[in-house]
């Protein structure tokens, strides 16, 4: 596979090879062109090109298949037919001979699959099928006539028995499927009692040892025998039941779990077969069985999991099994109240097998005791109870076994914790949304109604009678108990720890701060290093919290909103003198930068990536064929000459060739469509009708669009004649998507300026000197000039309109004799040619490169609330709405989008469009400060 995958050009001299056969030859460089073995990046670009074949396949079959099944450059996989087969390896075939990767060496236990795919080349360039013959898939022996798995082990009898030795042959054992895990884990078990003792490799083992493996390898090779069944359900496919059974159990040296499937046919026959299982040496320093029982629980979760993403069948029902009771019970708790070991544990079993049932087993008929103890090959050959598991499988739920007691949850746990303080619970998140769902996003509120509960508590109690408005130790106390909450929540091993008195581990994250234990409010305060300073007691310990929690969100969108929408600096700094919240810093920036107000007032818009040039721009058919169009102005002319003349408002019509760049200069009198009108008329009798004229959405291009077709609308004979021209507008307040003719503007202006001065020009010197900045810019170069020594003048827009640059004389062309010799008309027609050959050669090759916006910063989606923003406005006037639809372009990037306003749907480009921090769900109930 990898010497089929072709490096890139650019990358092919990173794998030279300087060579020499003898010291005094010379160097010879040999340069590799295809993916090498032994580099670190080989493996994954043979398989990134791999999964590129697969996501350029239109079948998601096929796709899915080439993604799953293959394992660097095997191909594993099947299906329920013949037929499904053959059709699923030609798809794979046809797939990857796209790439020119050629599967070979096919093998199957069908021999149609082999017919259908090899044809003629089975007894050729494929293996041969037979009984005796064995395939290695992955490094596991597969029989394919009976279609089961196998091994093969050779050992060798030695009297002077090594631990380098023992681990040779141990080595020999590839189960990878964990079909004889019992035979191994005593080896395993074997191989830890060698490290314990301190033998070293080629050391002579003790008698002892060298007796236990002297027994050990005497039955190993009864492995061999072993032909295990790959198909693991009932005859037919067409089960009517599919379960998983998943067992668990340890014992002092060793802990391990076994899956089974439980398959039931379509006549009632129930079948149940081993899929995998696996082991593990118990740890080197000793603990508890229970333990050791939770460590074989979570690996069987987690083979389980493994189980589940592999495998493509899918189970009615799971069930896991146990013979700890204590384990049981741990897993019906809740993780806050067990210890550290456990606790982790539990969480990760509980979120695997979250709704699955974990049921009771007892030890004589549980299976993976027999991966915890060990089994020698002779007896695990026999051994009904681990190949085909306990025989109550066979049989209804009714006669599975049953918890010894009555009820498992009163069984007394060890390390669990027990809490000495006021019972809450586990998640104060889900107490404040269930209790107080109108107060959930409101600290003010919730601190208030807090406060009329404990006053309820405490008359109830006849501890006080107060009444009325709250009083402020009132609020003071309802606030520490939401600080205790979060704080029991976060940090639930150091509360407890803290508050009997302990110290913290030496490792632990809040040592830093000293904290400690404030007994007259329960709290954990910072202890810190201003003890001695003269500010307030709240300053010089302030009460401890953790940014992730709720409270502490809540808390921060308080203050942003008590001290006027301040900067993430003085929010945290302010907070500070009352609480310490670890990760603040962070918090305070969230809660700024989504904040909807302070959104409105430092709005940002998003900014598509460079789209790609329209063809407009791109193919050349003649000048002015498709243009833009653009005032420029007011400039200020004089009535007449002479003393006395009033200055009167002309404006400036710029036309632009799309393709050339070439310039066109109007003036017009005002900005009325009837003027623009005149302006284009004279435009399309000097430079010809044009296709397509592009602009904006000003009221006299729009006025004069509409009159154009209300004219052929009206006049049928002129719409049969002359179809009219092609008005297309950009999108409004968007001036970057008409960036030709803006540039023509400002250059016009800029040549203006630098020209007239204070000077006020008569319409007919304005007219005049507008046609020479016309001829100026129609002179502009194009493109650089070029490295050829005959070519002394670069390409300009004039050269298409009148053959050579407008503000040069001209002068005979400096061409071979054979042009020379040409006929006029065929000589202006080379000319032409030329022109239009240095347009595509340099000038469209010089718009290749995007010159900003590289990429796209941020995206919007349908649904976002979003402000629109206006430069004439203030910001919190700006207009509020909600994308309804995105439009993409040609190159799939979407640059405009419809907003719902209050004034009906308006379309607007990205860069005017500020989104919100509100996401879709939470808009509706103003979500942000």
């Amino acid at each position: 596979m990898y010497r089929v995958t072709l490096v890139n050009d650019i990358h092919k001299p990173l794998q030279k090879i300087l060579w020499r056969a003898e010291p005094t030859h010379p160097l010879k460089t040999y340069t590799l062109n295809t993916v090498t073995y032994g580099t670190a990046s080989a493996p994954f670009l043979a398989t990134r090109c791999l999964m590129q074949l697969a996501r350029e396949c239109d079948d998601p079959s096929t796709r899915s298949t080439i993604e799953h099944d293959f394992y660097v450059d095997d191909f594993l996989s099947g299906s329920s037919s013949v037929v499904e087969t053959i059709d699923k390896c030609q798809k794979v075939l046809a797939v990857l001979q796209t790439g020119r990767y050629n599967l070979r060496k096919w093998q199957s236990n069908s021999c149609d699959v082999l017919k259908a795919i090899c044809g003629d080349q089975v007894t050729s360039d494929f293996v041969i099928l037979s009984e005796n013959e064995l395939s290695k898939t992955l490094g596991l022996n597969w029989r394919c006539s009976t279609d089961t798995f196998s091994f093969a082990i050779n050992v060798t009898p030695s009297n002077n028995t090594t631990k380098r030795q023992i681990l040779s042959t141990i080595s020999q054992i590839f189960d990878p499927i964990g079909l004889v895990v019992p035979c191994i884990v005593e080896a395993k078990i074997l191989m830890q009692q060698l490290w314990l003792t301190g033998c070293s490799w080629d050391e002579p083992v003790s008698e002892e040892i060298q007796h236990t493996w002297s027994e050990f390898t005497h039955t190993l090779p009864l492995l061999n025998n072993f032909n295990i069944p790959r198909w693991v359900l009932c005859e037919s496919f067409n089960c009517t039941s599919l379960q998983l059974h998943v067992f668990t159990d340890a014992s002092e040296r060793a802990y391990g779990a076994c899956v089974y499937v439980r398959s039931v046919s379509e006549n009632g026959k129930v079948h149940v077969h081993l899929l995998t299982a696996k082991s593990k040496v118990a740890p080197v320093k000793s603990t508890t069985i229970p333990r050791l029982e939770l460590c074989a629980a979570l690996l069987g979760s987690r083979l389980y999991n493994k189980v589940r993403q592999s495998l493509t069948l899918e189970f009615e029902e799971v069930y896991f099994w146990c013979d700890s009771t204590i384990v049981l019970g741990w897993l019906s708790t809740s993780p806050t109240q067990l210890k550290t070991f456990v606790r982790h544990r539990v969480s990760e079993i509980q979120e695997t097998t979250a709704g699955r049932s974990w049921l009771y087993v007892p030890s004589l008929l549980n299976p993976a005791d027999l991966a915890s103890r060990g089994l020698r090959a002779d007896k695990l050959l026999s051994s009904s109870l681990w190949w085909s598991g306990p025989p109550y499988l066979l049989e209804g739920t009714s006669s599975w076994p049953q918890f010894p007691n009555s009820n498992h949850h009163d069984v007394n746990l060890p390390e669990t914790v027990s809490c000495h303080h006021v019972d809450v619970v586990n998640k104060t998140d889900n107490l404040i949304s269930s209790l107080f769902p109108k107060y959930a996003s409101n600290l003010n509120k919730l601190q208030r109604m807090i406060a009329y509960v404990l006053r309820f508590c405490n008359k109830c109690k006849k501890q006080e009678s107060a009444c009325g408005s709250l009083s402020s130790s009132e609020l003071n106390n309802s606030l520490h108990l939401l600080c205790r909450l979060s704080q029991q929540d976060s940090f639930s091993e150091e509360y407890n720890l803290l508050s009997a008195g302990k110290q913290l581990p030496a490792k632990n994250k809040l040592l830093s701060l000293s904290p400690f234990f404030d007994t007259k409010s329960n709290l954990i305060r910072v202890g810190g290093r201003l003890s001695n300073s003269f500010y307030d007691y709240d300053v010089k310990h302030p009460i401890l919290l953790s940014s992730s929690h709720i409270i502490c969100k809540l808390l921060f969108n308080t203050f942003h909103l008590r001290l006027l929408h301040p900067g993430p600096q003085l929010l945290l700094a302010t907070i500070r003198h009352h609480f310490y919240p670890i990760g603040g810093r962070n918090l305070a920036k969230k809660v700024t930068h989504q904040c909807v107000r302070c959104c409105r007032i430092k709005a940002s818009t998003i900014q598509p990536m460079m789209g790609n040039l329209p063809e407009q721009r791109l193919h050349l058919e003649f000048p002015f064929l498709d243009s833009g169009v653009d005032y420029a102005g007011p400039v200020m002319i004089a009535d007449r000459k002479g003393r006395g003349c009033k200055l009167i408002k002309a404006f400036i019509c710029v036309f632009v060739c799309l393709a050339t760049r070439a310039v066109h200069l109007e003036l017009v009198s005002d900005l009325t469509k009837e003027a623009f009108l005149a302006a284009m008329n004279r435009f399309i009798a000097r430079r010809g009708k044009p296709r397509n004229i592009f602009s904006d959405n000003g009221t006299t291009f729009v006025g004069a669009f509409n009159e154009l077709a209300n004219l052929l609308s009206q006049d049928l004979n002129l719409s049969v004649i002359d179809p009219g021209i092609n008005f297309s507008f950009i999108p409004a307040y968007t001036p970057h998507f008409g960036g030709l003719w803006e540039s023509a503007v400002k250059s016009t202006k800029h040549h203006l300026r630098r020209v007239l001065g204070l000077t006020n020009l008569t319409f007919e010197e304005m007219a005049t000197c507008l046609i020479q900045v016309e001829a100026i810019l129609n002179s502009r170069p194009l493109t650089p000039l070029s490295n050829d020594p005959s070519d002394l003048t670069p390409l300009t827009p004039a050269h298409f309109l009148i053959g050579r640059s407008l503000v040069m004389l001209p002068h005979p062309q400096i061409e071979s004799t054979n042009i020379t010799n040409l006929q006029r008309f065929r000589r202006v027609e080379y000319l032409k040619q030329h022109f239009w050959h240095r347009f595509s050669q340099e000038y469209i090759l010089w718009l290749q490169e995007k010159t900003k916006w590289h990429r796209s910063s941020g995206e919007l989606k349908e649904g976002t609330l979003v402000v629109i923003k206006d430069k004439s406005l203030p910001p919190l006037l700006w207009l509020l709405g909600r994308i309804t639809r995105v439009l993409p372009g040609r190159d799939g990037v979407a640059r405009v989008a419809d907003i719902h306003t209050r004034r009906g749907v308006i379309r607007r480009a990205f860069n005017t469009i500020c989104p919100l921090p509100v996401s879709v769900e939470d808009s509706s109930t103003g979500g942000g400060c």
